[in-house]
């Protein structure tokens, strides 16, 4: 890395090197130039919005180029968005937000900064509230408005849109924009980074900057890391996602499900390298897997994750470790299936007659047959009950 980076024209180019955009051209340089003439760091900006508990590996893809910055010696200035969350960011959206309690924004936000240090250097790192600066006086937040116009804020491809389709759109949506680029006041950013999904509102903080006197910053956008179906952006609604703090068994194999035609991208995005030149697509799921697994936990917990899978998916054998289920018997001594499903993995009762009408429960490795649907708890104490290709539970009587 020091060769590459020996110079502010190096260092520029290879952090830039795997951005969608960096903005101005050749602003990036002359920013690392000023920064050494003055002896400092650069300040280089996240906004994040506690709206979910969890981070997960699409995130990480912008947390990794931030971390490269503080490898180099910068310092990142990570925001949460206490208060931008109970706006919603509207990037990507077709319609208004839910919006969220105080108490699980702030529940959000301390979980969400303790799963960033899994990525980033505290050494290296500033972490802020926005409601530090935002929650202001109303003659501050007319100034703030005053700076931009509606025409602006509508060339945003999604309030476009939806104005077009005559979808609501809220004052507070509207405000959202302007309130991030605040934040790029506030803390005085000398970069400021996100997804291509951001790339407005990053665009916008310049213009901010520029109203309040300051210097406008660089800007640098990401690329989006598809889901592990390999089409969608990775989200935890879509159920496409692999969160950093989730079991290395569960890192594992939701890594091999990833089909082919994905590896590329998400070596390349996650690794910062190509897919092992000559290796088939099994292997290089494998190792990718073990290398985030890895990551995300250590290399020990990689080789059993790898052992884990290899019991169930490649010898077909329960695995070692599994939760107990208490069996949920009546007076007569009789577990009702549904019940026993429901009990064990959390499924309704109407999904848990079509995976039993259809094969996909198993009762020591056999399939569990629909009928009867009430079995004696007798015939099921002790075994092990397996749902799909991957949930297992040990069936014990209360």
């Amino acid at each position: 890395m020091a060769t590459e980076t020996s110079t502010p024209a190096a260092a520029a180019a290879w952090l830039a090197r795997n951005a969608v955009d960096c903005l101005p051209d050749g602003g990036l340089q002359r920013k690392l130039e000023l920064a050494a003439r003055e002896g400092r760091p650069l300040r280089v900006k996240l906004g994040i919005d506690p709206t979910a508990p969890d981070i997960h590996l699409g995130f990480t893809v912008v947390l990794g180029k931030l971390r490269e910055f503080q490898d180099l010696g910068h310092t990142v200035v990570l925001i949460i968005g206490d208060y931008t969350a109970r706006v919603g960011d509207p990037s990507g959206r077709s319609s208004t937000r839910p919006m969220l309690s105080g108490e699980q924004i702030d529940a959000n936000a301390t979980t969400f900064q303790q799963q960033a240090l899994k990525v980033l250097d505290p050494a290296r790192l500033e972490v802020r509230r926005n409601g530090e600066w935002l929650d202001m006086r109303t003659d501050e937040l007319f100034g703030l408005v005053r700076t931009t116009t509606v025409a602006r804020i509508l060339e945003r491809d999604d309030f476009s849109k939806r104005y077009a389709a005559r979808a609501p759109i809220s004052i507070l949506e509207l405000l959202y924009p302007l309130l991030q680029g605040y934040d790029s006041v506030a803390v005085d950013a000398d970069v400021e980074l996100g997804g291509t999904d951001q790339k407005f509102n990053l665009l916008l903080g310049r213009d901010i900057q520029t109203a309040y006197g300051r210097s406008e910053q660089v800007i640098l956008t990401m690329p989006i890391l598809p889901g592990i179906d390999g089409e969608r952006k990775m989200s935890k609604s879509l159920g496409n996602y692999i969160g950093v703090t989730e079991p290395p068994e569960e890192i594992y194999g939701k890594t091999l499900r990833l089909p082919d035609e994905a590896l590329p991208t998400w070596y390349e995005l996650l690794l910062g390298e190509p897919v092992p030149a000559g290796a088939p697509p099994r292997d290089a799921k494998r190792a990718l897997a073990r290398r985030l697994v890895a990551r995300f936990h250590d290399d020990a917990a990689a080789e059993a994750a790898e052992r884990a899978f290899d019991r169930v998916h490649v010898e077909h054998r329960p695995p070692e470790e599994m939760p107990d289920a208490a069996l949920p018997v009546d007076g007569a001594g009789v577990v009702h299936l549904p019940a026993l499903l429901a009990a064990a993995f959390g499924v309704s009762s109407s999904e848990a007659r079509r995976q039993l009408k259809q094969g996909g429960v198993k009762l020591d490795g056999d399939p569990l047959a629909a009928d009867p649907l009430d079995r004696p708890a007798a015939e099921l104490d002790g075994r092990v009950l397996q749902l799909g290709k991957r949930r297992f539970a040990r069936l014990r009587s209360s």
